[in-house]
């Protein structure tokens, strides 16, 4: 059926408005059994972006400070524990308490030895010291969000000046074809995106094309001093 219907249909196989918003639930915010099984599809799916995001955001560096904003099922943590070496540390940060309670699991660890700190927190609300980090990746986190402005002003504040913010955003035409994205998302502009970082504090140094088909932005920003 045409957007705005009762049902889409792939092929002949009808999937009603029902299941898609609860799928689109559990990709805003995974919870349970299924949020776990989400978890694992979107390291899978997501894994060139987040791998491209974390070589961006750290620069082949070792130590520092980094962070996965909204870090989902974890690719990102285990990239960043990587690059950081023995003597840096990593944040994640992430709504979705199943996915917390599992990377607790899998990183046990790395946070009993102090190189991996997780919070339970919004983006617009990071429970984060200022000038704390010395890079930050956030994929796939901001079609969640309603107001871009306060968000992208925590990025900055955590951040130090001349750190990096590297944002993984779907490409919002691609996105726009999935029958998926008509239900919970905010697909917004890229330009509107763009915009809203440089409004925060935050120069755009390249939007770079990744994925399958260029199917992801990747926008590497620093931070103004």
């Amino acid at each position: 059926m045409a957007p705005g219907g009762s049902a889409w249909f792939c092929g002949a196989v009808r999937i009603p408005d029902g299941l898609l918003t609860r799928l689109a639930v559990q990709l805003g915010r995974p919870h349970g059994v299924a949020g776990r099984a989400v978890g694992r599809m979107l390291n899978r799916g997501n894994r060139a972006v987040i791998t491209a995001a974390v070589a961006a955001a750290t620069d082949g560096a070792g130590g520092g400070a980094f962070a996965d904003i909204g870090f989902g099922g974890g690719a990102g943590l285990a990239l960043l524990l990587e690059r950081a070496g023995r003597e840096g540390r990593v944040v994640g940060v992430e709504i979705a308490r199943t996915m917390l309670d599992a990377a607790r699991s899998r990183f046990r660890a790395d946070i009993a030895a102090g190189r991996l700190e997780l919070h339970e927190a919004p983006m617009d609300a990071l429970p984060l010291p200022d000038d704390s980090l010395d890079a930050l990746i956030s994929t796939n986190t901001i079609y969640f969000i309603e107001d871009l402005a306060p968000a992208f002003g925590q990025l900055v504040r955590v951040v130090r000046p001349s750190g990096r913010v590297v944002l993984g955003v779907g490409d919002p035409v691609a996105m726009a074809k999935m029958p998926v994205t008509r239900h919970r998302f905010r697909l917004r502009p890229m330009a509107e995106v763009i915009a809203a970082l440089d409004e925060a504090g935050l120069s755009l140094l390249e939007d770079r094309r990744v994925g399958n088909r260029d199917a992801f932005h990747l926008l590497i920003c620093r931070r103004r001093a």
